[in-house]
């Protein structure tokens, strides 16, 4: 037993790890839907949701909203309901979230991840202003 190492990788970097493979698988079914016909179309997008609904879930009950694997996820959902699933709406309404509980908690940021949490947020804020312009006439806001 003395010439056995162990390695003990520690519960929170398991969980980042597994968020991220969900976040990936979720984009992987996603870029996968944007080439494939009808039938296998439906089939990527049916899991990529699957995957992005686990990450999601996952990302709300560990990671506060301003850390930069939960924007990042907020971000990559909100484009595959809208590119994929054709909800603008939903879409919207997704990352306004995403961007209003980060915004919220904005000063609680530490240094290392202020710049990546902040660019995230800018581009969900991008996406959001692009979005809008194709919602029906509500006044453009969400």
């Amino acid at each position: 037993m003395a010439n056995k190492i162990r390695l003990l990788v520690p519960c929170k970097l398991l969980n980042d790890r597994q968020k991220a493979l969900q976040i990936r698988k979720g984009d992987y079914y996603r870029y996968l839907a944007e080439f494939k016909g009808a039938d296998e179309r439906k089939e990527a997008a049916d899991q990529s949701l699957k995957a992005y609904e686990a990450a999601t879930s996952s990302a709300i009950s560990d990671l506060p909203p301003t850390h930069p694997i939960r924007l990042g996820l907020a971000l990559n959902f909100s484009v595959f309901y809208y590119e994929i699933l054709n909800s603008p709406e939903r879409a919207c309404c997704l990352a306004k979230q995403a961007f209003d509980d980060a915004i919220a908690e904005l000063d609680s940021l530490n240094e290392e991840s202020y710049k990546d949490s902040t660019l995230i947020m800018q581009l969900l804020r991008d996406n959001l202003t692009l979005w809008t312009s194709d919602l029906p006439d509500e006044g453009g806001d969400i």
